[in-house]
């Protein structure tokens, strides 16, 4: 039986052009048991050709009567290696009254443009072909060496593996490091999943205990020293635990530290989020993915795309169609709709009453605010806005400038508008949908910040963020407050 694909509504097929492509296809279309007729002008090839049992019949392809010749085929295949050939094939086919689906051959992107414009259902070109063929088999080989390389490193590991997320990790960020502690597993290695800052996005915080994914905080752990091997998983320097790093692996280019030299790396771009590397890593080890771990990865990719509305892949694609019947859906949806806290409530109907609208820019001002997070969430909530599609909230704590920013806009980068913004005189991190800024409060206004003058603070930290804020998103800020549209 042949592996090729089979169309069963189909069965009588012409091959005009019968050399080394042409012989392929016929040799798996007869495999398949259609009917197949070729035609070719070499008469010593064509006698080769009956000797196998083939219909084949010598002819010029570029003569009129080729159309007679194929007229009662539904499928006609022109692979001969001279383009013009083809050309004039086609030409006399699409003349004639017949009309079947035609496959034409070209040898490079014009000549495909000309074959499509005289009437080709689909154009092939061989070496394009050929080239994504390699590419895919260098990507296969790539893939098993890196996970031979991972294991090696994992499994000599001697006490324990740390596996670091970044700082408040996202789900992304989670997700790849639970599928890197069930691979530890596979291969017999304990290990922790282990974070600074806070799980503080009501969203995170319920994807981390509804899928049961055990976290430790750095500060809590007692005895560093148990832990000789340290993977960075979506996430680029180790920080200020001040590790030495073994492992790293990311969708993102990161700045390395000076001196630190990972002994494996393996950083793709190419892709949108690090769980679809690490699906990947799990195909090739060949394990049964637990569907914990299958919903964790699933989740990281839709929520990287925004649901693969965002800077998708074929990869990220391929892997989430792999994680499908392993995940649990169930548990997607209560992810995915998390109860509101109080205090995200008041965050978000503060940022509602004081929002400030320029075009389909939105700015809001939630002023003090317990939950940072809850800025996130106002952002995102508001970002479902009609006519909105870039939206920043922010907030004040501990004496702090806190600024959540989202954007659907594809001509906008949210992360480099507030890098724009406020990367002179705060810290910024994020991409082109979404992002964060954190600002110390006097910069604004150079007033020493006591009870007394914290109304008065927000009145004028207000202006000042909104005005540089929409100057660095190209639209001119109000100074009245907008909050109708």
């Amino acid at each position: 039986m042949s592996t090729g694909v089979t169309i069963s509504s189909i069965s009588d097929y012409a091959i005009l052009g019968c050399g080394s492509v042409g012989y392929a296809v016929a040799e798996e279309l007869v495999e398949q048991g259609k009917d197949v007729f070729i035609v070719d002008r070499d008469e010593s090839r064509v006698e080769s050709l009956r000797d196998q049992d083939l219909d084949a019949r010598a002819a010029d392809i570029r003569d009129e009567e080729i159309a007679d010749l194929v007229a009662d085929r539904d499928v006609v295949l022109i692979l001969a290696s001279d383009v013009e050939s083809n050309k004039h094939a086609l030409k006399h086919i699409r003349t004639a009254d017949d009309d079947p689906f035609v496959v034409a051959r070209a040898s490079d992107p014009v000549s495909g443009d000309e074959l499509s414009e005289l009437g080709a259902d689909i154009v092939i070109n061989p070496s394009s072909v050929i080239a994504e063929s390699a590419l895919r088999a260098l990507e296969s080989g790539e893939l098993e060496y890196n996970a031979g390389q991972l294991a090696g490193i994992v499994e000599e590991t001697g006490t324990r593996l740390a596996i670091v997320t970044q700082d408040s990790p996202d789900p992304d960020s989670i997700a790849s490091a639970a599928a890197l502690q069930a691979i530890a597993d596979h291969l017999g290695i304990d290990s922790d999943i282990i974070y600074l800052g806070d799980v503080g996005h009501q969203e995170n915080r319920a994807f981390v205990n509804l899928l049961g994914i055990d976290l430790v905080q750095w500060d809590e752990i007692e005895d560093h020293s148990i832990y000789d091997t340290v993977a960075l998983v979506d996430h680029g320097t180790a920080g200020e635990m001040q590790l030495p790093v073994d492992i790293v692996i990311d969708h993102h280019e990161a700045e390395t530290e000076e001196g630190v030299e990972p002994e494996f790396v393996d950083i793709r771009p190419n892709m949108s989020s690090t769980s679809t590397i690490m699906t990947k890593y799990i195909q090739e080890f060949d394990m049964n993915v637990s569907e914990e771990v299958a919903t964790a990865l699933l989740y990281g990719i839709r929520a990287e795309t925004l649901d693969f509305k965002r800077d998708t892949t074929p990869a990220d694609l391929t892997a989430a169609a792999y994680l499908y019947p392993f995940a649990n859906h169930d548990t997607l949806e209560q992810v995915e709709s998390p109860s509101m806290s109080p205090e995200t409530l008041d965050v978000l109907a503060e940022a509602i009453t004081n929002r400030d609208v320029q075009g389909s820019h939105l700015i809001s001002n939630a002023g003090i605010v317990r939950d940072r997070e809850a800025l996130t969430q106002a952002a995102s909530h508001l970002l479902n806005l009609e006519g909105v599609t870039t939206t920043a909230v922010f907030g004040i704590a501990d004496e702090t400038i806190f600024l959540a920013g989202r954007s659907k806009d594809i001509r906008i980068n949210i992360g480099k508008v507030l890098d724009d913004a406020y990367g002179e005189i705060g810290e910024t991190a994020g991409h082109s949908t979404q992002a964060s800024a954190e600002i110390p409060l006097g910069i604004f206004t150079g007033i020493e910040i006591s009870d007394g003058t914290r109304d008065t603070l927000l009145e004028l930290t207000e202006e000042a963020v909104k005005r540089t804020l929409f100057d660095a998103m190209g639209v001119e800020g109000s100074s009245e407050g907008s909050n109708g549209s």
